[in-house]
């Protein structure tokens, strides 16, 4: 995402490019952007703005000195896909081990809720006490098609959403985006049916930019279309788990917008509580599923 410099209110005061609620008189050195006491950094003569120092433009000061700050408060790093290269480094070191050791990897890590598998001659499931098949899911593929497709659209939303949010942040958004879909999944699915792929993470990043978009003010038609195309894929292509998708996406936009909209003086508080309580409802979940199935 690139974001340009908004267009000035009535009052005539431009208002900060990454935080277009601020007013400010004040303008970046080098591209002449606006930008307000909490985005501007030190240069050797005047102040710069993030993007610019992002760039390699240099301040002159320490690197801790008047850190930029990324639109939910993290800091502005100069690679801003760092997360997301992790994440698909993981998805393919597992689609790996997929083809090296087989179907039976598969059912190991697979989410299911509660069934007998013939695989592995013995009762498995989430109900059975093997929680962290509702993580290891989220990054397990078998076909090609599959991966790359998820693997593409990480690259391409994630390197809109992380650069916004920064790293920590943009890193919990995509597990509680994955864990939320794959909590909805134990919840609603039957307990044999079996669900991978990181798709949950990318709906919830999907979510994360129409929060995004809107906050940056961005024409919403686009991603209103996006969404609405992503939507009817799920509910209308056979062998779709609809509900790590919905799942995903609802923590997405919920989490992104607790993040984005936090009021600046309780920041961490109101980030870091709204992450704990996405956690909790998604315990509560797996907790309840589990008391019903067994």
């Amino acid at each position: 995402m690139d974001p340009r410099p908004s267009g000035n209110p009535p009052s005539g005061v431009p208002r900060c490019y990454r935080h277009p609620e601020v007013e400010t008189g004040i303008r970046c050195t080098r591209c002449e952007k606006p930008i307000c006491p909490q985005c501007m950094v030190s240069a050797s003569v005047g102040f710069q703005c993030p993007d610019c120092v992002r760039n390699g433009s240099g301040t002159g000061h320490a690197a801790d000195a008047n850190q930029p700050r990324t639109l939910a408060g993290g800091r502005v790093v100069s690679d801003d896909r760092f997360v997301t290269k992790i994440l698909i480094g993981i998805n393919l070191a597992v689609y790996l081990a997929v083809l090296a050791f087989g179907d039976r990897l598969v059912d190991e890590l697979v989410l299911i809720g509660y069934a007998f598998s013939p695989a592995l001659g013995e009762v498995v499931g989430v109900a059975d006490g093997e929680w962290y098949r509702l993580l290891t899911a989220t990054v397990l593929h078998q076909e090609v098609w599959h991966i790359l497709f998820n693997v593409l659209g990480l690259w391409v939303i994630g390197g809109i959403v992380e650069p916004e949010l920064g790293r920590i942040r943009y890193a919990a958004l995509c597990l509680l985006s994955g864990l939320s879909g794959s909590a909805l999944a134990y919840l609603v699915a039957a307990p044999n049916q079996p669900s991978l792929g990181a798709s949950g993470v990318v709906y919830g990043l999907i979510g994360a930019w129409v929060v995004l978009a809107r906050r940056r003010r961005h024409d919403m038609r686009p991603v209103v279309l996006f969404v609405a195309l992503s939507l009817l894929m799920t509910f209308t292509r056979p062998g779709i788990s609809w509900e790590a998708h919905v799942g995903g996406l609802a923590a997405g936009v919920l989490v992104t917008y607790a993040l984005v909209h936090a009021p600046r003086a309780r920041r961490d508080l109101v980030q870091y509580g709204a992450c704990g309580l996405m956690l909790l409802i998604d315990l509560g979940i797996v907790l309840a599923r589990s008391a019903a199935l067994t």
